[in-house]
């Protein structure tokens, strides 16, 4: 059964759209992401079904803002050179980065703690420790057991010390 998008956007467009403007922490680019998220999803329309459709929604809007300012901060990056004598932040201090100074200065640390993970454990990090979801309420918008969830952050914490350890 195909999707019916127009009743999708009427619904969840504001949803979508505060998603957006939470993670990217601007309203033009938000609504830009917005706009691309439902184009994804028409693009696709023959191969989803309407099964949870806000959760969908939601998780293509945190990808595709993180994708966004991934492609963003490699193009900055090229341009803010790094002090690699500073100590690298945990995760928990990389989240909660309000300066986008600081955001650019540890864009390098995440690149290179996320190439060794699933695109997945990105997402299930950014719901944990920027938006303050519980492991359960992570575990019931991934679709995976709290285990799960919990043994994919506490990887990324071991990758981070590994990280911590080689570039020390």
């Amino acid at each position: 059964m195909e999707l019916d998008i127009e009743a999708l956007y009427r619904k969840y467009n504001a949803m979508v759209f505060r998603r957006c403007k939470h993670i990217l922490h601007n309203e033009a680019l938000a609504l830009e992401a917005m706009q691309d998220v439902f184009v994804k999803l028409v693009e696709n329309r023959q191969r989803l079904n309407e099964n949870a459709p806000s959760s969908l929604l939601y998780t293509m809007a945190t990808n595709h803002c993180l994708n966004m300012i991934r492609n963003n901060r490699r193009r900055v990056s090229a341009e803010v050179p790094m002090d690699e004598t500073s100590d690298m932040p945990s995760l928990d201090q990389i989240a909660s980065l309000d300066d986008p100074q600081d955001q650019i200065a540890n864009q390098s640390v995440l690149d290179r703690l996320f190439r060794h993970h699933p695109d997945s454990t990105r997402l299930i990090a950014v719901l944990h420790y920027h938006d303050g979801m519980t492991l359960e309420e992570v575990a019931e918008t991934i679709g995976m057991s709290v285990s799960g969830v919990r043994k994919r952050l506490r990887h990324l914490r071991e990758s981070l010390k590994t990280l911590q350890g080689v570039d020390s």
